[in-house]
């Protein structure tokens, strides 16, 4: 069974830091572009980052350039992201998603497989 888990989120301060993983089992992330999605209360979910199978290319939405940064690990089958200078704004549940490509408001091909999401608060 193909699985997507998110880990890593918490409530922290404006201004701080937290590093999200997407780990996989049941299959390898070496062949998929990997995506990070965040959906807050009341709004549509977005598409913030996305990295491609070798991690040579990405792609950040506007919202989140220069603060955060999308890797992977394809040894540990793992991707991650690196979110600094947090702001209220960033409040959200975050998911991973793989297999599609783009961040909102472009998204280039739709993400066939989908975490459960992790929950980040910015708050203080």
């Amino acid at each position: 069974q193909l699985q997507l888990v998110e880990s890593g989120g918490g409530l922290v301060q404006p201004g701080g830091s937290l590093r999200l993983s997407c780990a996989a089992s049941g299959f390898t992330l070496d062949y998929y572009a990997i995506g990070w999605f965040r959906q807050a209360p009341g709004e549509e979910r977005e598409g913030v980052a996305c990295i491609s199978s070798s991690g040579g290319s990405t792609v950040y939405a506007d919202a989140v350039k220069g603060r955060f940064t999308i890797s992977r690990d394809n040894a540990k089958n793992t991707v991650y992201l690196q979110m600094n200078s947090l702001k209220p704004e960033d409040t959200a549940v975050y998911y991973c998603a793989a297999g599609g490509w783009g961040v909102s408001p472009h998204i280039i091909r739709p993400y066939d497989y989908w975490g459960q999401g992790t929950q980040v608060t910015v708050s203080s």
